[in-house]
């Protein structure tokens, strides 16, 4: 299906691509999260009577994450979970908890932007863990996940 970017999509384009993607990613996914329109004659002419405050719209979402993301660049947050006398957790800290614990910090932050390379942290101690502002900001923030015991 050939559709029209209304934003940038990682590994899709940027706004105002006219791109063939699946049926299904479009109909399912993009058109209903107000990313993307079918390229129709005039939805591509009505699109570029939009692009420059589209375009006005996208720049101000992205200055805002790097504000956001200057500020919690290298920041440190703390989890406490419960854990054995081994350091192990009874359980483990996800993309949820990191999520909440910054957003408790301050920042506003959604747990599908918290990307944890090696799965949930099962043990004690700190670990590195990147948050995806934006799809051009991504930091580092460090958790040191902190074992309480019962």
């Amino acid at each position: 299906m050939q559709i029209i970017l209304l934003e940038k999509v990682v590994n899709v384009g940027n706004l105002g691509d006219v791109v063939k993607v699946k049926d299904g990613y479009a109909r399912n996914f993009l058109i209903p999260q107000k990313l993307a329109r079918r390229a129709t004659t005039a939805a591509v002419a009505e699109f570029e009577a939009k692009r420059a405050e589209l375009e006005k719209a996208a720049a101000a979402k992205l200055a805002a994450a790097q504000a956001q993301g200057e500020k919690l660049n290298g920041m440190t947050v703390t989890v406490s979970q419960k854990a054995g006398v081994d350091g192990r957790l009874f359980g483990s800290v996800t993309n949820f908890d990191i999520a909440e614990a910054l957003t408790k910090a301050g920042f506003a932050v959604e747990k599908a932007a918290v990307r944890m390379p090696n799965g949930p942290l099962k043990v004690t101690g700190e670990h590195a863990v990147s948050v995806a502002l934006h799809t051009d900001v991504v930091v580092d923030v460090t958790v040191a996940v902190v074992g309480e015991t019962a």
